[in-house]
């Protein structure tokens, strides 16, 4: 028996497909054998990974479009099954955050992170059912979620609750389709190097214009994480290429953390000194 991730002749639609976690889930679900829809706000971004799933020697479609509007998501659904004639994969990844103090947020400002982070992933969801069901062989939903729904969030309240609420739905949905052999996960990452948190928002993923953290900063974040470094954005692509596979088949309602540890540790980090603490100077002896 080989184990390894094969994705042959299966199609699969991604949302935020275009740069950042999105992109590299789109390569990796290629490499394993996958043809890909990457549905993204940005053009450039959408034909940039288009390019890459072709690399791969599988079929690509890139589908400019917003996910704030549901006509347009529910579109990219409908290209994707009329370009490909079947649908065995949605990765809900599209999101977006900006930091505010809840308090200081309009409600057009919080209806954005509802809309683009919660309401996109329940229009793809409701829109790809009926074309796995019409299969008959069954399918993988996989949200992208962040260690952000599992604790508190101060400065991003409404993000946190969107993700929290996308776990939630994935558990309830995951036994509503569990007759149909469509399975439903997520996965929650936290410090990954992508381009948005770079400061590469906008325009072609370009690595060569990303702001680097100072040496201080690198410190402190990697000593925040017990593996000792920031996640790189592939690794999130292999856990959504193995949640999508064969290898997960008896895998179903859950949210696996891709995170370093950062979960487990609760807090818990290493001092400049090198021991664990939950505070600097604080010392348990």
């Amino acid at each position: 028996m080989t184990l390894s991730i094969d994705l042959s002749g299966k199609t699969a639609v991604v949302t935020g497909g275009g740069g950042g976690l999105g992109r590299a889930i789109g390569i990796r679900l290629a490499q394993a054998g996958a043809h890909v829809a990457i549905g993204d706000i940005v053009p450039e971004r959408c034909e940039e990974t288009a390019a890459r799933v072709r690399e791969a020697g599988r079929d690509a479609l890139p589908y400019p479009m917003d996910v704030m509007d549901g006509d347009q998501v529910r579109a990219l659904v409908a290209a994707a099954d009329a370009r490909f004639g079947r649908i065995d994969i949605l990765v809900n990844n599209a999101g977006g955050v900006s930091r505010r103090m809840f308090a200081d947020q309009s409600q057009r400002s919080w209806q954005r992170h509802i809309d683009i982070n919660f309401t996109s992933m329940l229009a793809a969801t409701h829109a790809v059912i009926p074309i796995m069901r019409r299969g008959g062989q069954g399918g993988a939903i996989v949200g992208v979620s962040s260690m952000e729904g599992a604790r508190a969030a101060p400065g991003f309240a409404v993000y946190a609750a969107c993700k929290a609420a996308m776990e939630s739905f994935a558990k309830s949905i995951a036994l509503e389709l569990s007759a149909d052999g469509i399975r439903v996960n997520c996965i929650a990452p936290d410090h990954s190097v992508t381009p948005g948190n770079r400061g590469n928002r906008a325009g072609p993923v370009d690595p060569a214009s990303w702001l680097q953290p100072t040496p201080e900063a690198a410190d402190a974040m990697n000593r925040a994480i017990p593996l000792g470094r920031e996640g790189v954005d592939m690794e999130c692509g292999d856990a959504v290429a193995f949640l999508c596979s064969d290898r997960a088949s008896y895998i179903t309602g859950i949210t696996l953390p891709v995170d370093g540890g950062t979960m487990a540790a609760s807090g818990w980090h290493r001092a400049r000194q090198g021991h664990w603490t939950l505070a600097e100077g604080l010392d348990f002896g």
